[in-house]
Order: C-alpha cells, then structure tokens, then sequence
C-alpha cells in the first residue's frame, strides 16, 4: 500500500478515530483542530498536530493544502465552519476532500462547494447496526454503492453440509459467493465443491433487496 499524506481537519471522537487507523496503515497525518486539548489527545497518532481555525483563509494557506493527497474535514457541530473549510480547500487547489455531513442537506451544499466525497458516520452506522441486528444470518456488511453490498452471514441451517454447487446460490438468488472464512481466516479461493460447515462463514455479492430476502433481513 503506498504510503499517503492526509490532512485531518476535526479532532473530535471521528477524527481521531480515523487518524487512529490511518496510523496503523502507515499513513502521515497532519491534524489541525482549534482545540489545544483535542490536538494533545490525537498526537500519539499523527505526524504533525496544528491549533488553529481551519475556516480561516491564511491559517489554511499556511499548511499548504495542495501536497497533500487527501484532505479530510470530520468537523461536527458546526456546519458553516465544515462548510467555508471545504471550499476554501478546493479554492486553495486541494486534491481530494472528503467531507462529513450529518444529512442529506448538508451533503448537497458540501458537494456543491468543493467536496469530492461525502461521509455520513452517524447513518452509515445506523444502516449497518439496523442490517446487522435484524437478522439471526448477517454478521457484517460493506455497501458497495446504493444498490449492491456484500455481506458476510453465517451459513442456514438448510446449507451445512452442502457444497456450493449444491445450494446453486448464484442461479437461484443471483448472489455471488465471493469468499469463505473460517476461524478468522478468509479464503477467496471458492470452488463448485466446496463444502459448507458451522464452522464457516460465507462473504456473498449481491444487490441488497436480494441479500436481504436471502438472509432474513
């Protein structure tokens, strides 16, 4: 994975949370926060900690936004400020910016206003919780886009002891089996042979409406 640069604007729980698994990745994190004592929090993650107003034109200007390969803005609370620090990052020649919304109006003005990407934390949690505890199957979920996810599920009851080409998943649901897992392993090499256990874990490709008629959901 080739390393990135990233400058983090919002040091709040999210922001910290991302500069946490951005760490781990091996990524070089500037973070900015008007909060002396969120940016003391998030140092042991980042590379470099600023306190300063991101909606500020000369502070921003400052940090040199456009070597950067990836700015994200996680500020919560306070949406003019997320609002002028988006689109004064692409004004100031930002490569990339990905910003947080908390609903779909914000979402709109942000992209109007120099956001590339948008992040709903708050919905895409709900959407996941709601999945997840819905149903006895489903363990986890990543949505691909609005229509299609992949799902990881236990195996039915009516399943175990079949092989894949038995239940004929994709024919019947048109779902893809896309990998098996079995004691924290993942095994992407998926035969018509391959023989379904209690002991195993199915990450399966398909559109939602499917998954979840399929699943139980």
């Amino acid at each position: 994975m080739k390393k990135k640069s990233v400058l983090l604007i919002g040091c709040g729980r999210f922001g910290k949370h991302i500069a946490e698994k951005l760490n781990e990745l091996g990524h070089e994190i500037t973070a900015v926060d008007n909060s002396e004592e969120r940016i003391n929090d998030i140092l042991p993650y980042v590379t470099e900690g600023q306190i300063g107003n991101s909606a500020n034109e000369s502070f921003l200007k400052s940090l040199g936004v456009g070597n950067y390969d990836i700015c994200i803005v996680t500020i919560g609370g306070d949406f003019q400020s997320s609002l002028e620090t988006t689109c004064l990052l692409k004004e100031l020649g930002a490569n990339k910016v990905v910003s947080r919304a908390e609903r779909d109006g914000q979402a709109k003005f942000l992209l109007r206003n120099g956001a590339d990407e948008i992040v709903y934390p708050e919905k895409q949690l709900a959407s996941w919780m709601a999945i997840k505890y819905s149903s006895d199957h489903i363990l986890d979920y990543i949505e691909v886009d609005e229509s299609c996810s992949i799902y990881e599920v236990k195996i039915p009851k009516e399943w175990i002891g079949k092989t894949i080409a038995k239940i004929d998943i994709r024919k019947k649901y048109n779902i893809n089996i896309i990998a098996v897992k079995c004691n924290g392993k993942t095994n992407s090499f998926v035969t018509p042979d391959t023989v379904l256990t209690e002991d195993k874990t199915l990450l399966v490709l398909g559109e939602k409406k499917i998954l979840n008629k399929c699943f139980g959901v």
